[in-house]
């Protein structure tokens, strides 16, 4: 086994904890591992699995991330494609100091993003995978949803072994088209996602999912690609463009679960449609995707996962 360390400065403020959680969302993600003081994950680099153990030392306003990758064999340039794969990742250089001046002015924000200071916005180290995450959680909760995700990693990912324990990097593209529908089936996806998921990955490993691309893209025209594929509606669409592309302006608003605990929040009694979401935080553009993952971690400290204060 070999091992590789090194450091990451995340531009300020900055918080490991809420950071990763916002990104695992529920306690049993066996993708993305907390453990109280370390975020783990299986990175591919090239060919190889690496496992990335992540720890934060300083505080929000003065980060220090330390980087461990460990493997059966640390290729070259790996330090440096790992530590942009985190970056992208992690958020580390996003600047959100003009989204804390606009929240300072709002009284219903400013408690809201004070509690939870140093959360950046997280990101899929591919499009392919928040793809594959929304058609998972399609029409199901989303504990239900992570378990079938933590089944297909076990299935097809790539894996690192160490002190007798695998753990399983999410599947490629080129991993998933192995699969027959049947497996898919077995894991918990309905017919019809085996089929998105397997169509998916066909145009992943084509290059049609590739992030740079897209990244030059606007964002209708984004929604458009991707509401092209199959088993692919609004909602998906803006979760990639939100969890997948980093478009922080982007409140995915036919997430029940989100536009739930965003009427919960403005105190409105009655359940929110898609275009009265939109114009409830339009007060907050260009950082709506922001007040999404705020109130995804109010939502997992009110049910007891994180403390309550952030």
């Amino acid at each position: 086994m070999e091992s590789l360390s090194f450091t990451l400065r995340p531009i300020p403020p900055f918080r490991l904890d809420l950071t990763s959680w916002a990104l695992r969302r529920r306690a049993h993600n066996q993708i993305d591992r907390w453990d109280g003081a370390s975020w783990r994950r299986v990175l591919v680099l090239g060919d190889q699995p690496l496992e990335a153990v992540v720890n934060q030392s300083g505080t929000a306003d003065h980060p220090r991330l330390q980087v461990v990758l460990s493997g059966a064999r640390i290729p070259p340039h790996a330090k440096n494609e790992a530590a942009e794969l985190l970056r992208r990742i992690l958020g580390l250089r996003v600047d959100l100091s003009s989204f804390y001046r606009l929240a300072a002015q709002d009284k219903l924000l400013a408690p809201l993003a004070a509690r939870f200071r140093g959360l950046k916005p997280p990101r899929f180290p591919t499009v392919f995978e928040g793809l594959v995450n929304a058609i998972a959680c399609q029409q199901l909760s989303l504990t239900v949803g992570i378990w079938v995700l933590n089944r297909l990693a076990e299935q097809a990912g790539p894996t690192v072994r160490s002190d007798d324990v695998t753990q399983h990097a999410f599947p490629r593209p080129t991993d998933v088209i192995r699969l027959d529908e049947d497996v898919l089936r077995s894991m918990g996806f309905s017919y019809s996602k085996a089929r998105y998921v397997i169509a998916a990955s066909k145009r992943a490993a084509g290059s049609d999912l590739n992030a740079e691309q897209l990244e030059r893209l606007d964002d209708s025209t984004v929604l458009e690609q991707l509401v092209s594929l199959h088993g692919v509606g609004r909602w998906t669409a803006e979760y990639v463009l939100l969890r997948g592309l980093g478009r922080i302006n982007i409140f995915p608003g036919d997430d029940v679960g989100a536009r739930n605990r965003l009427a919960g929040w403005l105190g409105r009694d009655r359940p929110m449609e898609y275009q009265q979401v939109q114009r409830a935080v339009a007060r907050w553009q260009p950082y709506s995707g922001l007040v999404y993952f705020h109130l995804l971690l109010d939502g997992l400290a009110q049910s007891g996962a994180i403390p309550a204060s952030g």
